[in-house]
């Protein structure tokens, strides 16, 4: 399958690495709303300017958006989905309906597949939640983010007034894990499920005791929440704070037998060194599973939640009951 990448950054720089992992897959270019001659690849893959796209309509088995959810995901799939087969890693959760309406409307009027909130959470997460809750309908869901790297919110830090750099992690309770993990079915408020910790590098002579009064009372973001913010000097922040992991689990309790005499814990964890290069990764999955639904005829948008697991994998069906099933 020929693919090509929309946007150069760290998610596209991911799915870069990604095909070369994948024999099947082809990278064919990369669009930039940057000057292409200022962007080199990591491969060699050929870069062109983002306006040039629709003249690659027919070189372009599966097109991957890389760009963010706030502001460009909304606006770029629908329009590229009606010019090509797509995948997005949309995960605005809240967003998700209107999102795949519009998606799905552009591409079932031009007769393309797209695929949104392809990723981790939501992604791999979701279906880990479907699969869950189908087997055990009697029963409570938890999702725990962490610890790892909030890049959302280490932006909101850094937009504090006198504030250089930041990163913010998001980091389970352990008390709160380990009673789910033990069938206990807590009842969790937000603050008793995450706590958040800054690091933030000030500006010389900056009010650092306002810094972190503002970030500890920021709405959305760090009010509803334990946080402890922690000041630290460039060096470290590059040295310590550098990478972007991630992770977290899906649990789900429940019970089973005529009394709910049997209590059962099914978990999903991951646990990843980067965030960006994981999710490119499930995009690279996901764009061969609506190359091979294109092949046979269907059309409109998908989630996760729709993907057969065969059609992810490169292993053919005879392949996969010998040594998958």
């Amino acid at each position: 399958m020929k693919l090509a990448i929309y946007g150069y950054g760290n998610l596209g720089r991911g799915v870069e690495c990604a095909v070369t992992q994948n024999p099947d897959a082809e990278l064919t270019a990369v669009f930039t709303r940057r000057d292409p001659e200022s962007v080199k690849t990591l491969t060699g893959v050929p870069v062109y300017s983002a306006e040039s796209i629709l003249d690659f309509k027919d070189k372009i088995d599966v097109l991957i958006i890389c760009g963010g959810s706030a502001t460009d995901l909304p606006k770029m799939t629908p329009y590229l989905a009606a010019h090509f087969n797509v995948v997005d890693s949309f995960d605005t959760h809240a967003k998700i309906p209107s999102h795949f309406e519009n998606v799905n409307k552009a591409a079932l009027e031009n007769g393309n597949i797209a695929l949104i909130s392809a990723g981790w959470d939501p992604g791999m997460f979701s279906i880990a939640r479907v699969y869950a809750s189908s087997i055990l309908p009697d029963g409570k869901d938890y999702t725990f983010w962490g610890r790892g790297v909030s890049q959302g919110h280490s932006d909101a830090v850094r937009r504090i007034d006198g504030v250089i750099d930041a990163r913010q992690y998001t980091v389970p309770v352990p008390e709160a894990v380990d009673a789910v993990r033990q069938g206990l079915c807590p009842e969790l408020t937000t603050r008793q499920k995450h706590t958040r910790e800054c690091f933030v590098v000030a500006e010389e002579g900056a009010d650092k005791q306002r810094i972190e009064n503002e970030i500890k009372t920021m709405p959305n973001y760090f009010s509803d929440y334990d946080t402890t913010v922690t000041f630290i000097s460039a060096e470290e922040m590059k040295e310590k704070h550098s990478a972007l992991p991630h992770g977290g689990s899906v649990i789900r309790t429940g019970k089973t037998g005529l009394s709910k005499e049997n209590s059962h814990v099914i978990e999903y964890s991951l646990k990843l060194d980067s965030n960006p290069q994981f999710t490119s990764s499930a995009l690279v999955a996901f764009a061969r599973a609506i190359f091979r639904m294109r092949a046979r005829g269907e059309t409109g948008c998908k989630t996760v939640l729709d993907i057969a697991p065969a059609d992810l994998s490169p292993l053919s069906g005879d392949q996969l009951r010998a040594h998958m099933l």
